[in-house]
């Protein structure tokens, strides 16, 4: 009876003599300690799930959804103030991602608000419990919960942060978040020291509750004085070795003058008087000017259609000028007058001279003229005996879209040109179009559901810096051509970094040396594209087609291409290191000399591909499909090959004999695969021919003597 006894009460001694060895750091280090232990298991239980969720969605087996609309509200909140490029389009994740990262936003929180509940009620948190410290009010007591929001919420986090965010955001090394990071840790733990000139130094977030941070073992009187000042317990308040600290009140401080609160009172009310009529008389002035500006243009506007009525004696240089003169006037009435006769016209020459007035007005112009433009497709019925004539009008509306753009490139920052046909009618070659816009700048411009098939966008630009005038922030400024119809279009050389081109089809589209890195591509069809050259470095092409497409030289390093279809692909000399390949289409594909280091190629079809002398050193190939390959010159070194099929698979382009092929030498050179301590022990479909190369080349397999 009496072992358990003993046992029970050597461990409880053992743990109080390590309490009390904790307890007998200083204050200020315990202090520090177990705000360091708070952090610690906040950052913990964030860091765990989110590293969870990163690991499921990297596997190939995991059902794809689209991420959560709480984690893209999220990401979006903390993308804006940490001037950090954000993603607008939906992703798709696999689906236990979206729990675990929701978890990762949501466990931290909960820990939070229960460790302030502890504070505001019991006076610690289980890390102070363990070091020893509590934090107080004045008499002596838990805090409350509104003192301890005051103190964590605003003093500890809220004021630290938003000192180091300024300056950090008008420093020189913005948006460098590690500069950010080293001001927040160096503002927190400054704020937390307090004034060097107390004899007991409180940290700033304790003077703004009231708060003190003490010993767990020691007490607090109030003694009040006219001024606040700490006093030492006497020897005689140390009884039972308990420390008694003693807080000065503070007196209360005097009333204002009544004299100096109403001069205060008087000069507010002066101001808010002064302040009030300026902006009136202002507002009335502005409104004036408005109403007479309104009538002024609307005489001009009568004056003018009497001179382009064709019923006026006024000759049609006489019409030009009056034309001319209606585009300055640059108000509703005139735009919709001039859209209305640009359609009606038949004389070339007016015609230009209608157009050149639309683009004096600018881009306002642009709605209008998109509501006609619509109106005019809508009139493209077949049979219709009106047909020939709507095409005409089409083009020419279309040929003034064209000129307004090429003029104010750079200045179409949210120019919506959805839903519109900038691109060949296809009927007659009369009424043939072609979008051009070389080297024009495009960035904002909304062009989802347009068919611009054929367009000429040559080194334009779809993407630009903010207000911020600096590249991958938050407020970078790109174009939106989701479901856009871009069949042939030309983009060589083309800016489109970051760029939404979401269920696109650019099916024939030429990419040579364009821009597309971080772009979305999701569901997009770039079946026989050209994009040799190309900068597609971290692009997301999920589900995407480029069968038949050219994607040599191309950069696509950390590329999302998860089950892509990219069936006869050309793909020489691709950088291809650490994309996601899961579930892709490769069969057929031309792959040789490729980089594939690190990339995940798990479930991947690469059935009768060429693979001579790419690079897959550590590489997934779980379940690839590997059936007649061509792997000469392939670096296998490190690669994962558990459960790949390499039936028909060529190791060495030797031929071999039908002795016993474990003793035959081979003529190897430079041009069989590099198989050194590669593991092919769960490989499947393996002939005897490929085993004894495997087995004489240094591989690893169970059948190797």
């Amino acid at each position: 009876m009496t072992t358990p006894s003993v046992r029970r009460n050597s461990h409880q001694t053992s743990q109080s003599q390590k309490l009390d060895k904790i307890h007998s750091l200083p204050l200020k280090t315990r202090r520090f300690a177990a705000w360091a232990v708070e952090i610690t298991l906040i950052t913990t239980s964030s860091l765990v799930p989110f590293g969870l969720g990163v690991y499921a969605n990297s596997r190939a087996e995991m059902n794809r959804v689209p991420l959560s609309p709480v984690l893209v509200v999220t990401e979006r909140a903390i993308a804006k103030p940490l001037a950090l490029p954000v993603s607008y389009g939906i992703r798709n994740v696999a689906s236990p991602s979206n729990f675990l990262w929701t978890a990762a936003l949501l466990v931290p929180l909960t820990l939070s608000a229960w460790q302030l509940y502890l504070l505001g009620k019991t006076g610690s948190t289980i890390p102070k419990r363990w070091f020893g410290v509590r934090v107080v009010n004045e008499e002596g007591k838990a805090p409350g919960l509104g003192v301890v929001i005051v103190r964590e919420g605003i003093g500890r986090w809220f004021v630290p942060i938003s000192i180091a965010y300024l300056l950090w955001r008008y420093s020189f090394a913005f948006p460098n978040l590690g500069l950010f990071t080293f001001l927040t840790m160096l503002i927190i733990l400054g704020e937390s020291m307090g004034w060097p000139t107390q004899k007991r130094p409180r940290a700033f977030h304790d003077q703004l509750a009231g708060t003190y941070t003490i010993d767990v073992n020691e007490k607090i009187t109030i003694v009040k004085s006219s001024q606040t000042k700490l006093t030492q317990p006497t020897d005689s308040e140390n009884q039972q070795n308990t420390n008694t600290t003693h807080i000065s009140a503070p007196s209360q401080t005097k009333s204002l003058s009544p004299n100096l609160t109403l001069l205060v009172v008087g000069v507010i009310s002066m101001v808010t008087v002064l302040s009030t009529l300026v902006g009136t008389q202002i507002y009335i002035q502005t409104q004036e000017n408005l109403r007479n500006t309104k009538q002024i243009n609307s005489e001009k506007f009568l004056e003018l259609i009497k001179t382009i009525n064709p019923d006026s004696y006024a000759t049609n240089a006489e019409r030009q000028q009056a034309i001319l003169a209606l585009g300055g006037i640059n108000d509703a009435q005139s735009i919709e007058f001039l859209v209305d006769l640009l359609v009606k016209e038949t004389n070339f020459q007016n015609i230009d001279t209608i157009q050149q007035a639309l683009i004096n007005i600018g881009l306002v112009a642009i709605p209008e003229l998109k509501q006609m433009h619509l109106f005019l497709l809508g009139e493209l019925e077949p049979g219709s005996n009106f047909r020939q004539i709507r095409e005409r009008q089409l083009k020419v509306n279309q040929q003034t879209i064209n000129k307004i753009l090429s003029v104010y490139s750079g200045k179409v920052q949210n120019l919506d040109l959805s839903n519109t046909q900038l691109s060949q009618n296809n009927v007659q070659n009369n009424s043939e179009f072609r979008l051009v816009l070389k080297n024009a700048d495009l960035s904002g411009a909304i062009f989802t559901n347009s068919n611009l098939n054929n367009a000429n966008f040559q080194g334009s630009s779809f993407r630009s810096v903010g207000e911020d005038k600096r590249w991958d922030t938050y407020d970078d400024v790109t174009a939106n051509l989701s479901k856009t119809q871009l069949q042939q279009a030309d983009f060589t050389e083309a800016n489109l970094s970051r760029v939404l081109i979401n269920d696109s089809d650019l099916s024939r589209a030429t990419l040579n040396k364009a821009n597309l890195s971080n772009a979305q591509l999701v569901r997009s069809n770039l079946s026989s594209s050209q994009l040799i050259g190309s900068n597609l470095q971290q692009v997301i092409l999920e589900n995407g087609i480029l069968t038949g497409a050219d994607i040599s030289n191309a950069n696509l390093v950390e590329a999302n291409l998860y089950a892509a279809s990219l069936v006869r692909v050309s793909a020489i000399s691709t950088q291809l290191s650490y994309a996601n390949l899961i579930n892709t289409d490769w069969q057929g594909a031309d792959l040789s000399e490729a980089y594939l280091d690190y990339a995940n190629l798990s479930n991947a079809n690469l059935r009768a591909t060429r693979l001579s002398g790419a690079i897959l050193r550590s590489a997934n190939l779980k379940n690839a499909n590997l059936q007649n390959a061509d792997l000469s010159r392939t670096d296998l070194r490190g690669a994962n090959l558990d459960g790949a099929d390499f039936q028909g698979a060529v190791l060495s382009p030797s031929k071999q004999s039908p002795s016993d092929s474990f003793i035959e030498t081979y003529d190897m050179g430079s041009k069989a695969a590099i198989v050194q301590n590669v593991d092919f022990s769960r490989a499947k479909n393996l002939d005897t021919q490929q085993l004894a190369f495997i087995c004489t080349q240094g591989g690893i397999h169970s059948r190797c003597p």
